[in-house]
């Protein structure tokens, strides 16, 4: 189980039932400590619009609810439940489902606790990663409740129970502390010593990036306070830096760290690129050193064998990394969202290469062009035009012919409409293309405003949904959607940006806002596929800026949902703007949308909620 964030170890019983009554829905639930049998524990869950208190007995050797099943720890216990609907009944035969677990806040929000960690799992992280003195807290999963402190001592880690009682932490003896935090500092000043004589010294945190999608506020104010922004930031996108109030923040940690962690685990994709550095490909390159990785690389088919290097274009395919490795295109849920999305990112086009990108979008069956750069930048070319303007026909390399149906613009993108079809047998059917170039990325930096990129990745969701569930009923030869194809120039770094928050996202809509995320673990996974996919700590940032805005936008959704409720009428927009076009978290200034909810934007809020809540 990925987390055990649905055990709560300090509330009575009526505390649940308000909780489950105001944030849950039926078959969400809970767990917690037996108010009246010390040592043993209780599910509660929502029914119906109650709440049903269920007996969990902890003998000491096994869990079970005073019979049936018998489990070694807590967790395996609700997970046996979770996934075994019917195996969960009232007496008199009604079955009582776990569906949607009501999480816990975490005890601090200190990047150095890892949650539902298991030993093994710390060990093998601080043994790869970790040095002499690196140090995490965790959840202890024999004693729910209770935390384990995990210590690098040289080439061992050593771990260390820490009990939670009357709200007070401690090691087993000495001193109690009101909080972990103040646990950790006292004896990171005051190393322990084991039984046998050797000093457990708590030199650095190994810090978490996994956290709960609805924590990321607090995970954003704490990136930027180890930044060195104690007094107030504001996002400057048009530099990618953070402008802090007493001064520019020069601490190297925070996002720094993390994102610095991610570059030195880059230096483990020692994937190889053989392909791309054969001299009849070089050419082929717009930069070369920017090689896709030969593992994952589109090759072209039906290309002539004879001609080296005919099967060869700088694009790799980009999997979800919930997806089965296998898909290249996209399944639509009975719910609208989606899984086993699949992408491809590539490099800005070449006038070499323009007939080897069309024969790419054929043969992938893709329909959704994402361009996210300009063709000219600071007087550089960025991407050589392979469209024709609006109303005209042009043929590339004497095979692919393209029309230029329509062109609408908004503030942030033009939306292009493409027929396309080759001029050899087997590529004769037309296929409608449509080509999103988004124009609001800045020279230098990123966009100051999340919401015009969520806006955009919307839209272009929607059009990728719309065609993928067409096809699948047109009755058609080619029944499936092909990836969405997202190139910038270099095809890494704003590419890499778009895809990691549109499958964070993706992520967030199927599993729900208390569902776990790990920004650096997925950027990771996705370079993995294409080297240096998200290419700055300005992009790094705006990932998480981006999610941050989305959550946010949703949560008030759902507040305000939530209030007409009980005011008895219907919310049917927000106006987000303010003044100062920011929400104030705190002392921290978020950029919010500057303009008043588009209906598309609106649209996308509305189906967020749909996802969002349970089926």
């Amino acid at each position: 189980m990925a987390s055990r964030r649905w055990f709560h170890p300090n509330i009575s019983g009526l505390e649940a039932e308000r909780l489950l009554m105001e944030r849950g829905y039926d078959s969400s639930f809970l767990a917690r400590p037996s108010s009246s049998n010390p040592g043993d524990f209780t599910l509660s869950v929502r029914r119906n619009g109650e709440v049903t208190h269920i007996k969990i007995q902890n003998t000491g050797d096994f869990y079970d609810l005073y019979g049936g099943e018998k489990f070694a720890t807590l967790s395996e216990l609700v997970q046996f439940y979770m996934e075994n609907g019917g195996q969960l009944r009232e007496k008199n035969g009604e079955i009582i489902e776990l569906k949607y677990p009501l999480n816990c806040a975490d005890p601090t929000t200190e990047r150095w606790f890892h949650g539902h960690l298991s030993a093994k799992e710390a060990e093998r992280l601080m043994l790869e990663r970790g040095k002499n003195g690196s140090f995490l807290v965790r959840e202890s999963q024999s004693k729910p409740g209770d935390f384990v402190l995990s210590v690098r001592t040289d080439d061992r880690v050593t771990h260390v129970i820490i009990r939670s009682q009357d709200n007070k932490y401690d090691v087993g003896g000495g001193d109690k502390f009101d909080s972990l935090s103040d646990l950790i500092e006292h004896y990171k000043r005051n190393p322990m010593v084991e039984t046998s004589g050797s000093v457990v010294h708590l030199r650095q945190p190994f810090n978490a990036t996994r956290i709960n999608a609805s924590g990321i506020e607090s995970r954003v104010r704490q990136l930027h306070k180890e930044n060195g922004c104690s007094n107030g930031w504001l996002w400057n996108g048009a530099t990618g830096s953070n402008e802090c109030g007493a001064g520019r923040g020069k601490g190297k940690a925070g996002f720094w760290e993390e994102f610095e962690s991610l570059q030195q685990l880059e230096c483990r994709h020692l994937f190889s690129r053989k392909e791309g550095l054969r001299p009849e490909n070089r050419a082929k390159n717009r930069y070369k050193n920017i090689l896709p990785f030969d593992h994952t690389r589109v090759r072209l088919k039906d290309v002539d064998p004879n001609i080296p290097g005919s099967d060869y274009i700088n694009a790799n395919y980009i999997k979800n990394e919930e997806g089965d490795g296998q898909s290249t295109g996209i399944n639509t849920s009975s719910d609208g969202g989606s899984f086993n999305k699949c992408y491809i990112a590539t490099q800005g086009c070449l006038p070499n290469t323009i007939q080897d990108f069309w024969h790419m979008v054929y043969q992938e069956n893709t329909r959704v062009i994402v361009m996210t750069t300009k063709e000219m930048e600071r007087g550089k070319n960025k991407c050589a035009r392979y469209w024709p303007e609006e109303g005209e026909v042009t043929e590339y390399g004497g095979e692919w012919k393209v029309r230029a149906l329509s062109r609408t613009s908004t503030a942030d993108y033009t939306l292009r409409e493409f027929l396309l079809h080759g001029n050899r047998l087997g590529f004769a059917d037309s296929r409608r293309i449509y080509h999103y170039h988004f124009q609001a990325w800045p020279d230098h930096g990123v966009p100051s405003d999340p919401g015009c990129v969520l806006n955009f990745l919307h839209d272009v969701n929607a059009r990728q949904e719309s065609i993928a569930a067409s096809l699948a009923s047109s009755g058609q030869v080619v029944t499936s959607i092909g990836p969405i194809l997202v190139h910038c120039s270099a095809g890494i770094g704003r590419t890499g940006t778009f895809i990691v928050i549109d499958m964070i996202l993706d992520q967030i809509k199927r599993h729900g806002l208390d569902c776990e995320i790990d920004i650096q673990r997925t950027i990771q996974r996705v370079r993995s596929q294409r080297s240096g996919m998200v290419q700055t700590e300005a992009q790094y940032k705006f990932v998480y800026l981006a999610v941050l805005h989305y959550i946010e936008t949703v949560s008030q959704r759902m507040q305000a949902e939530q209030k007409s409720l009980h005011l008895g009428r219907e919310y049917t927009n927000i106006r987000y703007k303010s003044e100062t076009n920011t929400t104030t978290m705190g002392e921290i200034s978020i950029p919010t949308c500057t303009t008043t909810l588009s209906t598309s934007a609106h649209f996308t809020l509305s189906n967020s909620i749909n996802n969002l809540r349970p089926k």
